[in-house]
């Protein structure tokens, strides 16, 4: 796992900010993409934590199968699918919820992921502002599947966090709510209490180039199993010193 420090960074993006100037009587529209699912971008304060290198294997997730006696993901015997290096795919998000708990860690909250994702400065992609291209991440369908985690050295995070974006996109804690980040906690948000959808995040290795910027957001119904999700854990960590 690598750690990540605590602090204060700008979650969102300011790219649709516009679109926030709308009709008050629009403001709390149920569609779940109105406004764009990244903005307003905003200041958020996270706790430190530590956050799993890489998606959770099928190799990771065959072990705890066994342990839990758990029923098998959708697509386990797929052989584009199955080796076990590949992240593990067909996956709810309660099946992800399970397996975390079951490894003593957690989802992470969509303010751990994009601060893990951000690194140590401001930043579009997890690498930096060069754009997405094959030798930093599986997307646009170039491979055609997921490959095996860690594949792209030049994709990771400043943090040492490999394939937050592309390969497959990744469950997180949170409900989702269009409008979440206008009423955000400003200390470790964890999302609305309640929702009809779960929040996605990164790109996955089917994404547009658009979709593999760190901001980006996806949800999805949490039965859902697919080909494109996946996922990762964290656990809580205390600040060196503290």
């Amino acid at each position: 796992m690598a750690f990540i420090p605590g602090g204060v960074y700008e979650m969102g993006s300011k790219k649709s900010l516009m679109e926030i100037q709308m009709d008050p009587t629009d403001i709390l529209n149920p569609d779940r993409h109105t406004l764009g699912p990244e903005d307003p971008a905003h200041e958020v304060d996270v706790d430190a934590f530590y956050i799993d290198l890489y998606e959770v294997t099928n190799a990771d997730y065959r072990k705890f199968l066994e342990a839990a006696n758990h029923e098998k993901p959708r697509f386990w015997e797929d052989p584009e699918l199955n080796d076990p290096r590949q992240p593990v795919v067909g996956v709810s998000w309660t099946d992800a919820e399970r397996y975390c708990a079951w490894n003593k860690k957690r989802l992470p909250t969509e303010a751990e992921w994009e601060k893990a994702a951000r690194g140590k400065k401001p930043v579009t992609y997890p690498w930096g502002e060069d754009p997405p291209d094959k030798s930093k991440l599986n997307f646009n369908d170039e491979f055609k599947k997921p490959l095996p985690v860690g594949s792209f050295e030049a994709g990771k995070s400043d943090h040492g966090v490999y394939d937050l974006s592309g390969n497959v996109a990744e469950w997180v804690q949170d409900w989702h709510w269009a409008q979440y980040y206008l009423f955000s906690a400003k200390k470790n948000p964890r999302g609305p209490k309640k929702g009809q959808y779960k929040v996605v995040r990164g790109g996955h290795w089917m994404s547009v180039p658009d979709d593999t910027r760190l901001t980006y957001r996806n949800a999805s119904v949490p039965s859902v199993k697919n080909k494109l999700f996946g996922f990762r854990c964290v656990k809580d960590a205390r600040q060196p010193g503290d």
